[in-house]
């Protein structure tokens, strides 16, 4: 959906999110010996469990991608000594437990889930493309197209189509929210216009969670864009003070008859056009409420009519 002008947030330089590595016990690395044997996790260099091996015992957020310090294949064959990171092709899931084998460092990214006793090739989207992995305890979260939100639960992931990587990642919900508020109002803006935005930008993308049908040119499923098609996402650019308005608004629910908001904002109220319908807010406008002292949730109801602003979720 095409969505009317808004303000040019997010100017600068993104800042750099770097995620830690797992700590590995002595135990742990000893029983790396390139052998997939019962209570590990076994990521292959070739298809179809051939090549070097490279085993685990435990979740790691970070394979590295230099030697001599990264995760490497042991095992004989093809591959043998190269860092596993972009260089994994299938599994064999010989551990107790359900493991996500992620696009990205810090379990972030497109993924792909492996149930105990599983052996199977990674997807189009991580094959050679794998940078972390996790042991999953318990239910690993949805799958496929489903989400688990519901109008008063909030969901645990969102499907984000990255447009100029021609990919879609599970994204976890309130890293999704954190990496778009400031990309889509002023960070230096008072603390109730930015908790406002918090609001707006985490029930748009809750409703789209909760109801989007949509599919990318090449038939994957998705609940929002990256861009300004929907709301703009850049992993890595949360700020202080616009995460801090996303924690403290984190259990505020925005509906009407009920039901979760599909939220619209634009940078004014002549940008918006419409917005008199109630359904619109605009951006300037909550960053001038709030300099006159209105809170946030009088500067959502303001803009957004026959609306309640609901703690708890």
């Amino acid at each position: 959906m095409k969505r009317r002008t808004k303000i040019a947030a997010g100017l600068g330089l993104a800042l750099a999110v770097a995620a830690p590595v797992v700590a590995v016990s002595p135990a742990m690395a000893a029983s790396r010996d390139g052998k997939c044997e019962s209570s590990e996790f076994c990521l292959y260099y070739n298809s179809n469990q051939q090549g070097s091996v490279s085993d685990f015992r435990g979740s790691i957020s970070d394979y590295g991608d230099k030697q001599p310090s990264c995760y490497d294949f042991k095992g004989r064959g093809a591959g043998k000594g190269l860092c596993v990171k972009n260089h994994a092709a299938s599994v064999w899931n010989r551990s107790g437990k359900t493991v996500r084998v992620y696009f990205n460092s810090g379990y972030a990214g497109a993924f792909q889930d492996f149930k105990p006793g599983a052996r199977g090739n990674l997807k189009a989207a991580i094959k050679n493309d794998n940078a972390s992995h996790r042991f999953l305890s318990g239910d690993p979260g949805p799958t496929g197209c489903k989400t688990d939100g519901t109008n008063t639960r909030l969901p645990s992931t969102i499907l984000v189509y990255r447009t100029n990587l021609g990919r879609v990642d599970r994204v976890p919900f309130k890293t999704y929210v954190k990496n778009v508020l400031p990309n889509e109002w002023i960070s230096s803006w008072p603390k109730e216009s930015l908790k406002s935005g918090a609001v707006a930008t985490k029930s748009y993308a809750w409703y789209w969670a909760l109801h989007s049908t949509r599919k990318t040119p090449f038939g994957e499923c998705y609940d929002v864009r990256d861009d300004t098609g929907d709301q703009v996402y850049k992993p890595g650019s949360a700020k202080a003070s616009t995460s801090a308005a996303v924690d403290a608004t984190w259990n505020v629910r925005l509906t009407r008859g009920g039901d979760v908001l599909k939220a619209h904002y634009c940078a004014t109220t002549t940008a918006c056009g419409a917005w008199v319908n109630g359904d619109w807010l605009s951006q300037y406008g909550s960053r001038d409420l709030a300099n006159r002292g209105q809170g946030y949730a009088t500067i959502l109801r303001h803009y957004y009519s026959n609306t309640r602003v609901v703690s708890g979720s």
